[in-house]
């Protein structure tokens, strides 16, 4: 009989580990550990001084951390890694300007988009007027991006210089050793003002995306996805999301056309 109950107690509690989930764990360490960039100002950037991170995706996760009723912790990542650390369990969350798109959402859950933004280019001031002008050209990004991927789409003609950071493909514009840049318009703004010679360079209206930034968790966790989610509406609904916007936004030609909601 002893060893009948000790049977179904070890069985209870398989159980009950069995049916946890990110969102217990995270109450019960106290913390909500993200993924964030530390490579995509506004959204993610380190100040070299104070060894900390900043940002448009970092006020929005401290939000959410505070929603939970927890301490926001961040773990900075490059952008081609974001997918890998959230499957390996290195995180709870990532919040690093991930773009919502079917193959994604085939490994992770993404909540309700939180920024929305187009992809396109920053050229040589004068130089471009038309999508078709750029279809041979050298053009740099960041790998492991929706920005390789949507480009080898729209431009399959164009020669592809794939770099690990934004700094790294500006720096290749700069000198002249490729034709144009692409990511999403917010980033491009930031790093053009960020040129010595921007007056050079600008960014034609040229879109080949419109896209929504989603904080990712592992598939499957519909309680941690909702509390993201009910978090979200709530720091619209309250106007924090319009602030956070304008905190990093209000000195760049971007515009908050854009509602969270499901």
């Amino acid at each position: 009989m002893k060893n009948q109950l000790c049977i179904l107690s070890t069985l209870l509690l398989i159980t009950a580990t069995a049916h946890a989930d990110a969102l217990d764990d995270i109450k019960q360490k106290g913390t909500l550990l993200v993924g964030v960039s530390y490579e995509s100002p506004p959204f993610g950037q380190l100040d070299p001084k104070k060894q900390t991170v900043s940002g448009y995706d970092i006020d929005f996760a401290d939000g959410i951390a505070r929603k939970l009723g927890v301490k926001l912790v961040v773990k900075p990542i490059p952008l081609a890694d974001r997918l890998t650390v959230l499957q390996n369990r290195q995180v709870d969350m990532v919040a690093a300007t991930f773009t919502k798109n079917v193959e994604r959402e085939r490994v992770v859950d993404f909540s309700f988009g939180y920024f929305i933004t187009g992809q396109k280019f920053v050229v040589k001031k004068g130089l471009v007027s038309n999508i078709n002008q750029l279809a041979n050209a050298n053009i740099a990004l960041v790998k492991g991006t929706t920005s390789e991927t949507q480009l080898r789409k729209e431009l399959p003609k164009a020669q592809v210089v794939a770099v690990s950071t934004e700094p790294e493909m500006f720096k290749l514009l700069s000198e002249g050793k490729v034709d144009a840049v692409t990511n999403d318009e917010p980033n491009l703004a930031v790093m053009l003002a960020r040129m010595p010679n921007k007056a050079q360079f600008e960014i034609p209206q040229l879109a080949i995306s419109f896209e929504a930034y989603g904080m990712a968790v592992r598939k499957g966790e519909k309680r941690l996805l909702k509390a993201i989610n009910d978090g979200l509406v709530e720091m619209e609904q309250s106007g924090e999301a319009t602030k956070i916007f304008d905190r990093w936004f209000n000195t760049l030609p971007i515009y908050r056309n854009f509602k969270i909601h499901p």
